[in-house]
């Protein structure tokens, strides 16, 4: 008991911030305070625009990129994530809100919170390494896709139609721009988006977002643009911490969408944390301490009226191009975006939603890696299928599916891939010291084959079919040494591949089985077949005596002498 306690104990310890931290924040915090306040004023059209899509309003995107924002930054597993409202967690949160309304969603969010910090206590977040690439780039090309099109409304100046399928609303938004085309607000989407793509390739360094989303709203209120529809009043900061949302009796009904939303935040948060390795030197983030933040982000968010929140790939990215070090950039982040919320939300609310909208869609026209689909693409058949197939999911099903179908998808085409490794070879006996003669009439009586690689489901059957075609001999040898691994399925068709060749009046004898294989054989009795009758062997010159011992007592062979011992090749004894 004592010794469990201790053991949940230093878990938790594990879990939490460390003098380390605290020691990092003191190095350069100059450097760390800039990074915060470029991080900042490139989070702010993101946040207020994904709040707007997300259906809860700007409102929510900002309380979720303050309060979760800090959150993650100080309990996260990465000294440079930030985290806040996404796009990939706004194309999940849509359609609960259709269902469920904003009140679900804060439900949903708190659930997956706690789901996330049990997901840490279990140290998870390791299996992240085992999503293959070609799923993050289908996942991560599908998402682009759901952003741009949730866009169409506000870019277009149209009412959000009904309906929660992004093609189908982005379809009937469409078709309500052609009868009553509003301009204006097309014009201020596509400037500011066309702003941000050509500043991006100009100044990388400058933050175009905010600059296009000033210079629209400016440009608004001077012209008197009444098509360009602004965002709206904000509170002039945040809500007291409530759990009024929450209804217990809905929770059963929640469960589902709060595993969704549980799975794409640790997916997302952790695939951001490694892309920030990859930007850095020497640093690297702690997968089960990124999931313990970013639970703890989500369970406090709601509370504030936020929306879930994961790690943000494009703000982390930020962050460490302009020379974050510590967790101090990102608390930064968090704590200027405060003060935009309790000192300016009069001027932010003017800012037009179609400005929003372009903002969104060149974030994600810039999510496209072309280069990196391409190579993907390229690389191999399979890892073009999988791509395809999860951004199509990802478009027309939701993130959650999508991932899920990737992985079975890619897991099932990798063991198609290991089964066609797998040989069963006929090989010629071991000549030995047999004369010529002696030699040709054991080989017209004794088969021997090889079973090179994995013996599991995905390639047994095709091996029984071909052992039982075996005909017009008497001995079968099985030589087993290169079987890299065997399963139940394996054992079990080498079972019935043995009792069906018995039956027909060959004897089936085994060479080379390695220790690490005997367990399945023997759980399905496939030994049992073996053993009694002496037909299992160590090396395959044992096994070829032993059958032509076995035909001389038939009386197929002539009895010779016994043969003088002979040195024994490498390959022969295997």
């Amino acid at each position: 008991m004592t010794s469990a306690f201790s053991g949940a104990r230093g878990r938790l310890v594990a879990l939490l911030p460390g003098r380390a931290d605290l020691a990092d924040m003191r190095r350069d915090p100059r450097r760390d305070l800039l990074a915060g306040l470029t991080v900042a004023i490139v989070a702010l059209p993101l946040a207020l625009g994904f709040g707007v899509s997300s259906g809860l309003g700007a409102e929510a995107g900002l309380a979720t990129a303050v309060v979760a924002g800090a959150f993650a930054a100080l309990f996260g597993g990465s000294n440079v994530q930030v985290s806040g409202p996404t796009g990939a967690m706004t194309v999940v949160l849509v359609p609960i809100v259709g269902r469920y309304g904003p009140t679900g969603v804060l439900t949903v969010g708190l659930m997956a919170g706690i789901m996330l910090v049990a997901l840490a206590a279990v140290r998870a977040g390791k299996y992240m390494q085992y999503v293959p690439a070609p799923v993050v780039e289908g996942f991560t090309l599908g998402i682009a896709c759901v952003i741009g099109l949730q866009q169409v409304p506000n870019a277009l100046g149209v009412p959000k139609p009904e309906g929660d399928r992004v093609l189908v609303v982005a379809w009937r938004a469409v078709a309500e721009f052609a009868t009553s085309p509003n301009w204006t607000a097309l014009g201020v989407a596509v400037a500011v988006a066309a702003l941000m793509l050509a500043g991006a390739r100009w100044r990388p360094t400058v933050p175009f977002s905010i600059l296009a989303v000033i210079a629209a709203t400016l440009v608004a209120q001077a012209a008197h643009l009444d098509a360009a529809t602004p965002i709206g009043d904000l509170p002039a900061g945040l809500p007291a911490p409530s759990l009024a949302f929450l209804d217990l009796g809905s929770l059963g009904t929640l469960v589902a969408p709060a595993v969704a939303v549980a799975a794409l935040a640790a997916l997302e948060s952790l695939l951001s944390a490694s892309v920030a390795d990859g930007m850095t030197v020497g640093r690297r983030h702690d997968p089960d301490r990124e999931l313990f933040g970013q639970g703890l982000a989500n369970i406090a968010a709601p509370l504030f009226g936020g929306v879930p929140a994961t790690g943000a790939i494009a703000r982390t990215a930020v962050n460490v191009r302009t020379g974050a070090g510590s967790r101090l950039a990102a608390l930064t982040h968090a704590a200027i975006l405060a003060v935009i919320v309790f000192a300016a939300a009069p001027l932010v609310s003017k800012i037009p939603l179609a400005a929003l909208a372009g903002v969104l869609l060149a974030t994600a026209i810039r999510m496209v890696e072309v280069g990196s689909l391409k190579a993907m693409a390229g690389a191999t058949r399979s890892d073009a299928l999988i791509l395809l197939l999860t951004a199509a999911a990802t478009l027309a099903l939701d993130l959650v599916y999508a991932v899920i179908i990737g992985l079975v998808v890619a897991g099932a085409l990798a063991l198609r891939a290991v089964a066609k490794q797998a040989r069963f070879d006929k090989v010629p006996l071991d000549r030995g010291d047999h004369s010529a003669e002696e030699h040709a009439l054991l080989a017209e009586h004794i088969v021997a084959y090889r079973i090179d690689g994995p013996l599991f489901f995905a390639a047994a059957h095709r091996f029984l079919m071909e052992l039982t075609e075996v005909a017009d001999v008497r001995v079968v040898i099985l030589r087993m040494s290169r079987v890299s691994t065997m399963d139940a399925t394996g054992a079990l068709v080498l079972k019935d591949a043995v009792d069906k060749l018995n039956r027909r009046g060959i004897v089936v004898m085994a060479s080379g089985i390695r220790p690490g294989q005997r367990r399945a054989l023997e759980s399905v009795g496939t030994l049992d077949l073996l053993r009694p009758n002496g037909r299992e062997y160590a090396t395959t010159p044992e096994a070829i005596k032993a059958a032509r011992d076995q035909l001389e007592m038939a009386g197929v062979l002539p009895a010779v002498p016994a043969q003088k011992s002979h040195d024994l090749s490498e390959e022969a004894a295997r």
